[in-house]
């Protein structure tokens, strides 16, 4: 495996290939990730894999400074998983000079939910997404399902700048309760971790009211955050949404039998100092994958 921290270092290695997969990562990565790479390993030529921090994507208040970093662990796992190519840049080689130009997605898209309680995030997200698309110049990127929201961003953000890329969805990988896998559950105690299955029990709880037939989005969602809250969590969110564009539905996407092909149920919310995002497509109840 090729470890390399420069771009021109990468665009030469990479030139002897025609159809690199790539997954994006910020590091500290677990199964989830790995999982990724895993897919990437059978779409294309050469898998490449970066690992960057990405400060735009941070607000001030955010945990940029103390976001877990673990490169040598993470060189080791890429390497057992096939990885072919690590692209780990300094911030000054991404980031040169300040990055003036930048990404501003749909704020339809953009400005709700993760975008609402993190502004400016997908802003970040997309600048450095489109900076690394076009070092890397893949012919396939691998994202997780678990960032719902930033899964669409990415499809639209390559559908409207023409990038010849495609944009690749893995289910969510899971622990054996349920828990999404994510780098910031580290930041959680022993007790926190025991509780903190009840944010995917509970969007499985909503999910399953609407395959059920249930129809009162408001009551569902104000029922999810009550019970949440007097668990001891701080709730950003716990809505109901197309999936197609995270919209609130209308009385047809919630008729059944078609409401679970259309819906997601969608969660943000924090326990202790831990904030944690999860969401579940109605239609595929029980649809994610177990992490080993």
């Amino acid at each position: 495996m090729l470890i390399v921290q420069t771009i021109a270092a990468l665009r030469q290695h990479l030139a002897a290939f025609h159809r690199p997969a790539f997954v994006p990562t910020m590091g500290n990565l677990h199964e989830g990730h790995l999982a990724l790479v895993q897919r990437a390993c059978v779409l294309g030529d050469v898998t490449v894999a970066s690992l960057f921090v990405n400060r735009l994507q941070f607000l001030p208040h955010e945990d940029f400074d103390t976001y877990p970093r673990t490169p040598q662990e993470d060189y080791e796992a890429l390497e057992r998983e096939g990885c072919d190519v690590v692209f780990a840049p300094a911030e000054a080689e991404l980031y040169p000079v300040p990055q003036t130009y930048k990404v501003h997605p749909p704020a339809a898209l953009a400005d709700i939910l993760e975008g609402h309680f993190r502004p400016g995030f997908f802003v970040g997200v997309s600048t450095v997404l489109l900076k690394l698309f076009g070092i890397v110049r893949p012919a396939v990127a691998v994202f997780g399902d678990k960032d719902y929201q930033q899964l669409l961003v990415v499809r639209q953000l390559v559908a409207q700048f023409a990038l010849p890329i495609d944009v690749v969805g893995h289910p969510t990988v899971r622990s054996k309760d349920g828990l999404a896998l994510s780098s910031r559950n580290r930041y959680l105690d022993a007790a926190e971790r025991v509780e903190a299955v009840q944010l995917s029990q509970t969007l499985r709880t909503m999910a399953q009211a609407l395959r059920d037939g249930a129809q009162d989005v408001p009551s569902l969602e104000t029922q999810a955050t009550q019970a949440m809250q007097a668990r001891g969590w701080s709730v950003d969110y716990l809505c109901i949404r197309r999936s197609a564009d995270l919209q609130e539905p209308t009385p047809q996407d919630l008729a059944t039998p078609i409401a679970a092909d259309r819906l997601i149920v969608l969660g943000a919310a924090r326990l202790g100092r831990t904030r944690l995002i999860d969401n579940l497509l109605v239609g595929e109840l029980g649809g994610c994958a177990e992490a080993p």
